[in-house]
Order: structure tokens, then sequence, then C-alpha cells
């Protein structure tokens, strides 16, 4: 079985840091876990940027605060190798990773993180650069539904309820690809019956299979190559739309934004914008502010905001070289973009930008001193927030997952940002995978082990949830 539960065991609040227990067991399920089903109004996180497909929540009854005696962890689960974000809908959570030379496919009781079922499938996937050799693509709920895209080009969709295989693509090798920089990243997108991928073949950049026989729907030709971006839909200008972000490893390096009808595939709109380098790629997924879109990458080129008019075309408005996410997604709030412009964790910050303008408002660099609660005792180190993942809440407040292992709440204005509160969770680098948040529970990867405690990967679920709504319990 798959899940280790930890109730009793608090991350601690900064100045009284701690970490969960980490034991692990089969399975441990606690007489004191609570009832998940109907206490948040926003309750499925179903695919890799949330349920709007940009990083933004309006979950209710959320905690105002992280509590003295620490965030409760409801339950763990060991992970293996990947970087991809859990999905969560109707009280199950997919967790995609690689165990041995397999690429597993687990689902989880959001209850509890009990195993209900697994699917696996070999692969001999290897990371040119040593970073690790797991998926990178998040997992995809659609209805009843499951659609995992590994590192190594394999797509299956598999039955939400029981795990059966329903239909699978080797789609490096139907369409004659070699691996990519870091193999298969894009996330697949579900939309109107199809599984629309970025797939980055010259006769077919971009492909949707049907949904429930998985046979080609459409195929979209264009030079560009596959990237590490997520396509997200839009409409503009009351025209359904798909946007695709390509541009992985080709010499010289292309890429750019792809605006196709999502019923024909159809590109009706295409922009070029890619660093010159060999080894850049196109990792953030497109920002849809209207009918303008927001696009960046971190190898040279940086930001530009368009202006897409009805037939397509793409004008842009402004571009600022100093603003370049890598794989990091921004966020739009109060008229402004909020990101982390920089390559690695050393040049990482912090940045606010008019959306109206392109300029600079602020460029901050989160650091701080902290003491960790040790085997050994207290012990001090310094770490700050590094390629963070930003998740905007409805009420305005925003959830910092820091490279390194600390959640921070951040109150972000155009004028500036302060920090309302922050908690250790781990000591652990590659934490890049966005967290997710569904019921009221947040769902964070620690991707590589604790430096301090030894812990090693894990899916984490925490309680975000105000009290007055932790008053039911689940029988053991």
């Amino acid at each position: 079985m798959g899940g280790v539960c930890n109730p009793a065991n608090p991350v601690r609040p900064k100045h009284s840091r701690g970490v969960a227990n980490p034991a692990h067991k089969n399975l441990f399920i606690a007489a004191s876990l609570l009832l998940l089903s109907g206490l948040s109004h926003a309750g499925d996180w179903p695919t890799l940027l949330g349920p709007t497909y940009d990083m933004h929540s309006t979950e209710t009854n959320l905690l105002r605060a992280f509590p003295a005696g620490g965030l409760r962890l409801v339950w763990s689960a060991p992970k293996g190798d990947g970087y991809a974000a859990p999905a969560i809908a109707s009280g199950k959570v997919i967790l995609f990773h690689r165990l041995g030379d397999s690429a597993t496919v687990d689902c989880l009781d959001a209850r509890d993180g009990h195993r209900l079922w697994r699917f696996s499938s070999p692969t001999a996937y290897r990371d040119r650069y040593g970073y690790n050799h797991g998926p990178r693509c998040s997992p995809v709920i659609a209805g009843d539904a499951v659609f995992a895209y590994g590192a190594d080009g394999q797509l299956h969709c598999l039955e939400l309820e029981t795990g059966k295989l329903r239909w699978q693509h080797d789609v490096l090798k139907e369409f004659k690809l070699k691996q990519n920089f870091f193999g298969v990243g894009s996330t697949p997108l579900v939309l109107e019956g199809k599984v629309i991928v970025n797939v980055g073949a010259p006769e077919a950049a971009v492909v949707a299979f049907d949904l429930r026989t998985g046979k080609i729907a459409w195929r979209a030709a264009d030079a560009w190559g596959p990237s590490y971006a997520t396509p997200v839909p839009a409409t503009l200008h009351g025209q359904r739309r798909v946007l695709v972000f390509a541009g992985g490893e080709s010499e010289p390096a292309t890429g750019g934004l792809l605006i196709l009808d999502p019923a024909s595939g159809k590109i009706t709109g295409r922009f070029p914008w890619r660093g010159r380098r060999y080894e850049s790629v196109n990792g953030s997924a497109p920002v849809v502010i209207g009918h303008q879109v927001f696009i960046s990458e971190c190898y040279g080129a940086g930001g530009v905001l368009l202006d897409v008019g009805k037939d397509g075309a793409c004008q842009p408005v402004w571009t600022n070289k100093d603003f370049g996410t890598h794989f990091m997604q921004a966020v739009v709030k109060d008229g402004a973009l909020f990101g982390v412009d920089g390559h690695g964790p050393g040049d990482a910050f912090l940045v606010a930008v008019d959306v109206k303008t392109g300029r600079e408002l602020w460029r901050e660099k989160p650091m701080w001193p902290d003491t960790v609660q040790t085997p050994a005792g207290p012990r001090e180190i310094t770490t700050g927030a590094a390629r963070c993942s930003l998740l905007l809440l409805g009420d305005g407040r925003c959830l910092c997952l820091g490279e390194y292992g600390d959640l921070l709440w951040l109150d972000l204005h155009p004028q500036a940002y302060r920090e309302l509160g922050r908690i250790h969770l781990f000591l652990a680098g590659d934490s890049w995978t966005p967290p997710a948040l569904a019921d009221g529970l947040l769902y964070i990867c620690q991707n590589k082990r604790d430096a301090i405690h030894g812990t090693p990967p894990r899916l984490l679920c925490f309680d975000l949830r105000q009290p007055a709504t932790l008053n039911q319990k689940v029988s053991p």
C-alpha cells in the first residue's frame, strides 16, 4: 500500500522548526483523520496549473495564518523519481513517478493516502544531465479518465476508478522523434473531448487524440519542436483557442507561441519567441490576460506581452528582457505580473512587472537565516525562495513554495511584497514541482532526500482548512 499518515507530527513554524516523523510504513491510518469531502467549495485540482490553468484557487475556509503549533500533516506517501505534480479529483490523488525501471501511476485515497490502485509500465529513460530519470509531465484527470505522459514519450489513458488501461501511444516512436534535452516534459491539455499534446514533430507539432478511443483527431504541422510548457486554453475575442509555447532541442534554437483552434487544429496565430542558445528551452506556460498573452523564457529573450487580434495576429505590447521565467509560472494580480526571473537559484529574483507597460515595479531576492531542529539539536541554516512556485488564492493571498522546502504566505502588491508567515517543511533541493490545493488540502512534492533528517522523497498532504471545519472525523 502507498501511504504513511503522521497526523500527530505537525511541521513547526519559523523559530520553532521541526520536520514530520520520517518513518515509512506500508499503511498507517489514524483514528483522528478528518472528513475531507464537502468542506471547501472548489474541490478539485485535476491538472498541473489547477482548474483554471493559471495557478489560481478559489478555495474558501482556509487558514489565515500558520498555526503556532505547526501546519498539520494529514498523511505522506513515498515517492520515486520525477517532478510531476499530483492531480486530485473525486477524492482521488494521482501520483506519477518512477520506481526502478517502471513509470508508475499510483491512485491514492485523498482521506488517508492509502493506495487504491497502481499502474506500471517499463521505461528506459535516462536524464543526460543527471537530474533524475522520472516523469516531468503531471498526470491529468478528466472525468473518469487519467492521462499520464512519460519522459520517454509513452502516453497512457487509464480508467480513474480501477487503473485499467484504455489506450496508449508511443509518441516518440510513432512520430520519429529523438529524446529532447530532458525527455518529454509538456503536460497534455484535455479539452473538448481531446487530449492535446505538444508532440513537436514537423508534420505534427501539436496532436489531438480522441479522449475515448486514442485515435488521432487532428495534427497541426509546424517546424517548432516540443517544449516543457503545458498548453493552456483561452477564449480570445469570443473564440475558443489553445495556446502552445513550443520550442525544445533544435539547432538553431527555434520556438514560440502557437495559437490553435481546438476543434480543427488549425493554427490561427504564431509568434516566434526563443533564446538563441542551443541549450535554451521554453518552459513556462502562456499567461492569458483578456485578449493578451504573456510568454517568457530565461535564456536571453525574456518576456513579451502580445496583443492577439481577432484574426490571430500577434502584436507585441511590450518586451522585458529582464523578466525571464524558466519553468516557474507567473501569476497576475492587481494589474501586475508576479514571477521569478532567473535561470538558476543564484540569480533567481521575485519580480513584479506592470501589465500595461512592462515596467519593472520591484525586484527582491527573499532569503533568511533559520533554525531547524535536527536529531542532534538545533542547527542554523540560510535558505531562500529561489526558483519558487506561486499559488494565488481568491482572497488575494499567495502561497509560495521555495526551492529548498520552505512554505510562505505572501501578500503580493505592485508596490511591494510582504511576508505574512513562513514554515520549514524539509531541506531538500529541486522542490520545483508546483503545489496543488484541493478541498482545503495542500499537496507538496519533496523530490530529494531531506539533508537534515534523511527523509526520502515523498508526497506530503497538509491541512489548510480553518479549525471550524475540522469537527467531523473518519473512523479508522
